[in-house]
């Protein structure tokens, strides 16, 4: 039986492109290019692409750049859209947890919950960080996002994803899990196919000490988490209880 982000992502890659969390691209890649130099000769993979909006944008500006997911319609899509915008752009079906590069990659990045958080396990979520890890060359920058804890302790999470999402998704009967930080929903959208699909969602939270031991782990030297905001990428915005997720940003 698939897991529920694997039918979450199954036929809803034109409705994915239409949520509010997905509009904020150019900002987000426009981060992503300060923090390489804008350094068009770096080589870099995208963990969790979707439909690629990130990794069309950073091909459009010379960017050699590698796509992986697991949703075998979002790659469809990413497809198109890399065709229709005259780039190319590697798109392959992998799994986070399991994949492997003979060549390593100066960036990796994993944004807007790409494979992270979303796994039912905590040594599943930690296989993805320790290959992103190994798909990096020394002195490789490894930038992504994940669900702050900090925002459920204080928020409901239900109110949020409500009011940030479009095309009938909806959050119901959410169970915070002070014991393992992962949050228990029911969640409720309408694909591309106008059919309404239910899942039961678990998602897990993380403490930004967490993050930097994780990651520390792995023998990143340097760890840097700031406040996530969506299409506002930006190492000035501190993390507080106030942001959903956190933006992380380690060097090999």
């Amino acid at each position: 039986m698939k897991q529920w982000y694997e039918q979450l992502f199954t036929d809803y890659a034109n409705s994915y492109d239409k949520e509010i969390y997905t509009q904020g691209t150019i900002a987000e890649v426009d981060f992503i290019e300060k923090e390489i130099g804008h350094d068009t000769s770096r080589t870099i993979l995208d963990i969790g692409c979707g439909t690629g909006r990130h990794a069309i944008e950073l091909a459009k500006r010379g960017y050699s750049v590698t796509g992986i997911d697991l949703s075998d319609s979002q790659l469809a899509r990413a497809r198109e859209k890399a065709a229709i915008a005259g780039v190319n752009v590697t798109f392959l079906k992998r799994d986070a947890r399991d994949f492997y590069f003979e060549e390593p990659f100066d960036l990796a990045f994993m944004l807007c919950e790409g494979a992270f958080s979303l796994m039912e396990t905590d040594e599943m979520n930690f296989q993805i960080l320790q290959n992103a890890e190994k798909a990096l060359k020394p002195g490789g920058i490894f930038i992504f996002s994940c669900l702050n804890v900090l925002f459920p302790l204080y928020h409901s999470v239900k109110d949020f994803i409500n009011k940030n999402t479009e095309n009938e998704l909806k959050s119901e009967e959410n169970t915070f899990d002070l014991m393992s930080f992962r949050d228990y929903s029911t969640l409720t959208i309408k694909d591309d196919n106008g059919i309404n699909k239910t899942m039961e969602c678990n998602e897990r939270y993380y403490a930004p000490s967490e993050i930097t031991w994780l990651l520390k782990s792995l023998n990143f030297k340097t760890i840097d988490i700031f406040g996530c905001i969506t299409g506002d990428f930006r190492r000035d915005k501190p993390l507080s209880t106030e942001d959903y997720e956190m933006l992380v940003v380690a060097v090999k």
